[in-house]
């Protein structure tokens, strides 16, 4: 029974190992089509809804440099988890098949908004912030193996969700605008910094629920405060949600402060 119990387990974990890798290939095929190599770059795709210019949420250009260490994290994660120590690791295990998904649906999200469906690219999306917060969740309960393991596995996902929770209001507000959504001047900028605020009660649960994790709040802010740039020096401007997109960024970093001073001092007690 034990060496049919260690064969199947086996088995499970070869089969998880491979599916991460396997996404990750589509994934980078995925990518492949967002950046214009095979296909149209995203600020192209969907008629420019998701241009960095095309709403008063979308984050300025340069934000977008984070997915270089979002890749090279997720590579870096699926060359891991082929290590041996971590074949049979419960917080190995207990994440792959999330990080498969995560990473296949961010190859799917790529791919509608090639074809302009963007309000299915909402739907993925919400959905992989509902994994990447899923998975975060697990590695809150299995604490990392190890220096290496917190910064190749919860560094990469932490960077992933405040990313595309970021991402996400920009994206429900890119699909609004391109399906005709006007409140007028004001009411636009209204409804702006309501998902702003949104936004840093987001970041607030997160920090509550997954701890202090810097690089969640950190991917978060850093979009956020490309907002802020992007309406402070190009069209749309507006300095009303500029201003909120800045004061966003700061709340979610100095909350973030304050419980991870509270969680050092709880642990230097114990």
């Amino acid at each position: 029974m034990t060496e049919r119990g260690g064969s199947m387990g086996s088995s499970n974990d070869l089969a998880r190992q491979i599916t991460v890798t396997a996404s990750e290939i589509f994934c980078v095929v995925g990518t492949l089509f967002g950046i214009g190599v095979i296909g149209t770059r995203v600020q192209e795709s969907s008629g420019g809804a998701l241009a960095s210019d095309a709403t008063l949420l979308a984050p300025d250009g340069p934000a977008f440099s984070i997915w270089s260490i979002i890749y090279a994290g997720l590579l870096a994660y699926t060359i891991w988890q082929w290590l041996p120590r971590n074949k049979t690791s419960t917080r190995h295990r207990a994440i792959g098949w999330l990080a498969a998904a995560s990473m296949i649906l961010n190859a799917v999200w790529l791919l509608v908004t090639q074809v302009g469906a963007i309000w299915v690219s909402v739907i993925v999306i919400l959905a992989l912030a509902v994994v990447l917060g899923s998975l975060l969740g697990i590695l809150q309960r299995h604490p990392a193996e190890g220096t290496a393991d917190k910064v190749i596995t919860d560094g990469t996902f932490g960077l992933y969700l405040g990313w595309v929770t970021a991402a996400t209001c920009a994206n429900v507000t890119a699909a609004g605008v391109s399906s005709g959504w006007d409140l007028g001047t004001v009411g636009n900028q209204v409804l702006a910094v309501v998902i702003l605020i949104v936004a840093i009660g987001l970041g607030v649960a997160f920090t509550l629920r997954l701890g202090p994790r810097f690089t969640v709040t950190a991917a978060l802010a850093w979009g956020l405060a490309w907002i802020g740039i992007g309406r402070s020096t190009s069209d749309p401007q507006s300095t009303a949600v500029s201003v909120a997109a800045f004061a966003a960024a700061a709340v979610l970093l100095v909350f973030w402060f304050i419980r991870w001073q509270q969680q050092r001092r709880s642990t230097s007690v114990a």
